[in-house]
C-alpha cells in the first residue's frame, strides 16, 4: 500500500442539500490508497453522497477535496471519472445487445486508445459474475434486474479505473450471486484497485486492507 500519497483526502469538507438538509459538516478524513473501504450508514445519511462528491459529480459548499494530491477542482472531470469510476445503484442499461453493452466505455475520447476486451475475455467476465448462460448477442433490455446490476458492473471495471466507487452493487442479487461479484471486488483490490463501496449487508472482505466507515448526521467516522 501507497502510505505517502493518500487517495483522497478531504479537509474541512461542508455540504448541504438546497443549503438545509446537512450531508456532511466541517469533515476531515484520509482514504489510502489500495484500500477496500465499506460506507455505512442510515438511509439518507449522505453515502450516495459521499461518493458523487469523490467524483465530481457533487460539489462541497466549503472545504477541498484531493485526489492523489490534487484538488478536484482541478480535475478535468472527463479525465478524472475515467480514473475514478462512480457505479450507482439502479443502473442504466440501453437496449443493446450484451456485448454493444460492455463495451460502450471505448468508445468514449478518453478510452480510445485502450484495446478492447475480445469475445472471449467478456465471456470469462460474465461467467466470473455467475451469468456462464448470458450470451454476447443477447439483449440487455431483457436481463433482470440482478443481471442488469452485475452487467453495469462489468461495463466498468473493463476500462480499469484506479478506482471503483459502488452504491451497493449488491443489492439485487441473491446470496450466492453476491458472493461472485464480492470474489471479484475483492480480486480487482488486491491487483491495486481502490475500492469504495456502500453496503447494508455483513460482508467484510478477506485477506485485503479494510477500511469502514460511517457516515451519520453530517459527520464521518472512520475506522481502519
Amino acid at each position: 500500500m501507497n502510505h505517502q500519497i493518500p487517495c483522497f483526502e478531504f479537509h474541512d469538507v461542508s455540504f448541504a442539500w438546497h443549503g438545509e438538509r446537512v450531508i456532511l459538516d466541517d469533515q476531515s478524513f484520509t482514504l489510502p490508497q489500495d484500500v477496500f473501504a465499506l460506507i455505512h450508514g442510515p438511509s439518507g445519511a449522505g453515502k450516495s453522497t459521499l461518493l458523487r462528491l469523490m467524483n465530481r459529480l457533487e460539489e462541497p459548499d466549503t472545504g477541498k477535496i484531493s485526489y492523489l494530491d490534487q484538488n478536484l477542482t482541478d480535475c478535468n472531470p472527463s479525465e478524472l471519472r475515467q480514473q475514478v469510476a462512480y457505479l450507482q445503484q439502479t443502473p442504466v442499461i440501453p437496449d443493446l445487445s450484451v456485448k454493444d453493452i460492455l463495451l460502450q466505455p471505448f468508445c468514449f475520447r478518453v478510452n480510445k486508445e485502450k484495446a478492447k476486451p475480445s469475445d472471449q475475455r467478456l465471456k470469462q467476465l460474465l461467467d466470473r459474475v455467475k451469468m456462464k448462460d448470458i450470451g454476447l448477442r443477447d439483449s440487455g433490455a431483457a436481463l433482470s434486474g440482478g443481471q442488469r446490476q452485475r452487467l453495469s458492473l462489468l461495463r466498468t471495471v473493463l476500462t480499469g479505473p484506479k478506482v471503483l466507487l459502488l452504491d451497493e452493487p449488491t443489492s439485487s442479487l441473491d446470496r450466492e450471486s453476491g458472493r461472485y461479484v464480492h470474489e471479484l471486488l475483492e480480486d480487482l483490490n488486491r491487483q491495486g484497485s481502490t475500492i469504495v463501496m456502500i453496503t447494508h449487508d455483513k460482508f467484510l472482505p478477506k485477506n485485503v486492507a479494510v477500511m469502514e466507515i460511517t457516515i451519520d448526521q453530517g459527520r464521518v467516522l472512520v475506522c481502519r
